[in-house]
C-alpha cells in the first residue's frame, strides 16, 4: 500500500469517527467525538475533580489526546504547514 493510499484511508476514517458535528453558539460547528473517547475525556474531568491529578495535567492529557486522534484533520495539517513556512 503507497504512502498516498494509507494517507487517504487514514483521512476517511477519521472523517467517520468524528462525522457528528454539533452546532454550539459563539463556537460554530463542532465535531463530536465517538462515546468511549466521551467517556475517556470525562474520566479525566472526574479525575481532575477530586484532585487525583492536578487539572492542568488533565488539560494537557485532553489537548494531546485529541490532537492525537485528529492528527490527519485540516487544521491540524494547517497549523503543521504554516510553522514549516515560518
Amino acid at each position: 500500500m503507497s504512502a498516498l493510499t494509507r494517507n487517504l484511508s487514514g483521512a476517511q476514517e477519521t472523517l467517520r469517527t468524528y462525522g457528528r458535528r454539533v452546532e454550539i453558539p459563539m463556537l460554530g460547528e463542532v465535531a463530536v467525538p465517538p462515546p468511549d473517547k466521551v467517556a475517556y475525556y470525562a474520566g479525566l474531568g472526574v479525575l481532575a475533580a477530586l484532585q487525583v491529578i492536578e487539572w492542568p495535567l488533565a488539560l494537557v492529557i485532553t489537548a494531546g489526546h485529541l490532537l492525537a486522534d485528529q492528527h490527519m484533520s485540516g487544521l491540524v495539517k494547517g497549523v503543521g504547514e504554516a510553522l514549516e513556512s515560518t
